[in-house]
C-alpha cells in the first residue's frame, strides 16, 4: 500500500486498530502543475488503495486542511463505518458524507450539524423558493409535474430551481440516494428552525 501511495504522489500513515486497518492519506508538499497527482481526488486514491484492505466496508472521511485536523475526519469515517451496513448497495470505498442520513439516525451530532450547515442553511440563505421547491419535489415522489401543480409554476421552473439547488449545495435531488440525503437535511433543518419548531404544551388545563 505504501508503494501504491508513492506512485500516486501521496503520503500515508498506516495503523491497525483491532480488526480495522486505518490509513491517513495526505500530501506533504505541493506538486508541480504538470504532476497528475496534483489533481487526483482522495476518493480516487482510496480506490487505488482498496485492494490492500480486507473484506467489509471501506469508509473515507472528509478532507481536512492539516494533519492536526485528521481526528475530525477519522471520527466521521468511524461513524460512517458503524452504519455502513444499513446502506445495502454502499460502494467501496464510500465517503463518510454519503452516509450522513444513516449517521444522523444513529444519533451522530456531527452528521446532523453537517446536513444542516452544508445543505439546509445554504439553501435557506440563498432563496426560500429553493427550499420550498425541494420540499415539494421530494414530497411528491420526485415528480416534476406534481411539484409544478402544487407550486402553480411551469415544470421548467421546477427543473431550473432544482438545477440551482445542485449548484448551491453540490447535491442533485433527482438521484434517489442524494434525495434521501437532502430530505434528511430538510427535516433536521426544520426541526432546528425557530419558525417551524412547535412549542410543547405547558401541561394539562383545568376548567
Amino acid at each position: 500500500m505504501r508503494r501504491t501511495a508513492r506512485k500516486l504522489g501521496v503520503d500515508v500513515l498506516i495503523g491497525v486498530q483491532g480488526s480495522r486497518l486505518v490509513l491517513v492519506i495526505g500530501r506533504a508538499e505541493l506538486r508541480g502543475p504538470d504532476d497528475p497527482a496534483t489533481e487526483l481526488p482522495f476518493l480516487q486514491i482510496a480506490e487505488h488503495l482498496e485492494p490492500g484492505f480486507g473484506t467489509g466496508h471501506l469508509v473515507l472521511g472528509p478532507t481536512v486542511a492539516a494533519l492536526v485536523d485528521a481526528g475530525q475526519s477519522a471520527r466521521a469515517a468511524l461513524a460512517g463505518f458503524a452504519v455502513a451496513r444499513s446502506w445495502r448497495h454502499a460502494p467501496r470505498p464510500v465517503e463518510a458524507d454519503d452516509l450522513l442520513p444513516e449517521r444522523a439516525l444513529a444519533g451522530d451530532q456531527l452528521a446532523k450539524n453537517t446536513l444542516v450547515e452544508k445543505i439546509f442553511r445554504p439553501l435557506q440563505n440563498h432563496s426560500t423558493d429553493l427550499v420550498t421547491t425541494l420540499w415539494s419535489y421530494l414530497d411528491n415522489g420526485r415528480s416534476l409535474e406534481a411539484t409544478a401543480r402544487e407550486l402553480f409554476v411551469h415544470p421548467n421552473t421546477v427543473r431550473y430551481r432544482l438545477k440551482r439547488v445542485s449548484e448551491v449545495i453540490g447535491w442533485d435531488a433527482t438521484g434517489p440516494r442524494e434525495a434521501l440525503i437532502l430530505q434528511t437535511a430538510l427535516i433536521l433543518g426544520a426541526i432546528g428552525t425557530d419558525a417551524t419548531r412547535r412549542k410543547a404544551p405547558a401541561g394539562p388545563r383545568t376548567r
